[in-house]
């Protein structure tokens, strides 16, 4: 066979390869998520926090508002949150977003609007400059695909909208500790079946995990203005440890969570 024909078959078939990566890798977490074992709830000092930035952003409003919950779960936060805004006096409606059924079926029981859909390809189903509000909450770190959740974010939101988005840090304190000795930080993962290397048992599916530089880079590099980056603490760590863990808060960059605010130009 010709040099250029095994070129040309080799290119094929690593094409092909790929493609059944993509898919295996598609299915096996979207098996993880509907698995009933799989964790949908966070923690709820992280969930107070961004209900507040919620009505922080909605307060002044003199119209009605629409938000968008992308990856909503189960929907505890999201009730909660449309919850605390409406008792502000904030009118505004929320829709939470997510693949898992099993969780829609519970978002729904929670007497919320939801729409089953992916965050990655096809893209979001909203129109351009349709909502006021997007939220993406414990999400991007589950996803192959950052770029795409961010460009649609930005292309649903109104000129102006507001972008609020939280994620594990992978630089929190004790990851950098635990880092120096070797140890695996916490919120990453090397395998969908189990957890090696680091403390912890329960698999989520985090694909990326971002320091505060990174995160503020990549939202800015989206076009995104105005970017500010906040802590939350952590709810699974250990009780002697969690007012060190507020503490440190007040320094994103070695929070344990990573809250970002920004707004589409």
């Amino acid at each position: 066979m010709p040099v250029s024909c095994q070129n040309e078959a080799v290119a094929q078939l690593d094409s092909h390869r790929a493609g059944e990566r993509g898919v295996m890798t598609t299915h096996s977490l979207q098996q993880l998520y509907e698995d009933p074992a799989t964790p949908l709830i966070s923690g709820s000092p992280r969930a107070r926090l961004q209900a507040q930035m919620l009505l922080d952003v909605t307060a002044d409003a003199h119209r009605p508002l629409r938000a968008v919950d992308v990856g909503c779960g189960e929907g505890t936060w999201t009730a909660m949150a449309a919850d605390f805004v409406a008792k502000a006096g904030v009118d505004l409606t929320v829709i939470g977003l997510d693949w898992s059924i099993a969780a829609l079926d519970q978002a729904r029981g929670r007497g919320l609007e939801v729409v089953r859909s992916s965050v990655e390809h096809p893209g979001l189903p909203l129109r351009s400059r349709s909502v006021d509000v997007i939220i993406i909450s414990e999400v991007i770190e589950h996803l192959v695909d950052t770029d795409t959740v961010l460009s649609e974010a930005r292309r649903a939101l109104v000129p102006g909208g507001s972008l609020l988005l939280s994620t594990p840090n992978l630089a929190a304190w004790y990851n950098r500790g635990l880092l120096m000795f070797g140890i695996q930080p916490m919120f990453t993962e090397v395998s969908l079946q189990g957890i090696y290397g680091r403390p912890g048992h329960e698999v989520v599916g985090h694909l990326r995990v971002f320091t505060r530089r990174a995160l503020e880079a990549l939202l800015e590099a989206h076009g995104f203005l105005d970017v500010t980056i906040t802590g939350a603490p952590y709810h699974d760590v250990p009780r002697p440890l969690r007012p060190l863990d507020r503490l440190l808060c007040k320094t994103p960059s070695l929070s344990s969570i990573l809250l970002a605010s920004a707004h589409a130009p």
